[in-house]
């Protein structure tokens, strides 16, 4: 069963936001301009969660943990940028539950942040143009501090920012990357079952519980 917290942490892309529609677009994109195959929105689906450098990385390789040649990277990279700056919220959509959700912890007094590998250029417009930046006290995005999930570092910030002890902490999440980070950090972690994780199933990374929906928070809190 879950303690209840003091302050909890949400994560963006794949809790928060599926923003792989935008993504995807951009991949795509990039790829014809530099003269290479599309991918289609299903492969790019598998690259999300690590920030938009790693995707680029992974389109480039056409998997997950390679690395591309230097030069094609710096040439693609700045593509894929101009492009994201143009579509971070043109096809992105908040998942079913997640306003009820919100609305229902900001009514309970639970301390709200949100703790993304995305970029801070990236993160508050998407935030914002999807009408959910002001129900956070905190963002703390991929370039926020000089580490990212899935080291503890964003957590614990967040954590130290409300004076909140991790032990009364809880993050929300999707991927490895965000129980990894809740693990090292000392706080709860709870995942949502529809988000981007490689492909894999979260349940086999044992995070405290599975849920499908944000607005299931009302009946275990």
């Amino acid at each position: 069963m879950l303690r209840k917290p003091e302050m909890i942490l949400i994560d963006v892309d794949g809790t928060l936001v599926d923003s792989v529609p935008d993504l995807a677009y951009c991949v795509d994109e990039m790829m014809l301009a530099i003269g290479r195959e599309p991918y289609g929105e299903a492969r790019v689906r598998d690259w999300v969660g690590n920030g938009v450098e790693r995707l680029v990385r992974r389109a480039l390789t056409g998997q997950l943990d390679g690395e591309p040649e230097d030069a094609d990277f710096e040439r693609a990279y700045p593509v894929f940028l101009d492009l994201y700056a143009d579509n971070t919220s043109k096809r992105s959509t908040l998942y079913p539950g997640v306003k009820e959700g919100l609305e229902y912890l900001k009514a309970s007094g639970y301390r709200l942040g949100c703790v993304t590998n995305k970029a801070e250029q990236f993160t508050t417009p998407l935030l914002q143009d999807l009408g959910v930046y002001d129900d956070f006290a905190i963002v703390v995005a991929g370039d926020t501090l000089p580490v990212k999930k899935p080291d503890p570092g964003p957590l614990l910030h967040a954590a130290e920012f409300f004076g909140v002890s991790p032990d009364q902490s809880l993050m929300l999440g999707d991927s490895i990357s965000d129980v990894k980070a809740a693990r090292a950090a000392g706080f709860q972690i709870v995942c949502m079952s529809y988000g981007y994780n490689h492909g894999e199933d979260i349940r086999n990374y044992d995070p405290d519980l599975v849920i499908d929906s944000m607005e299931e928070l009302k009946t275990l809190l």
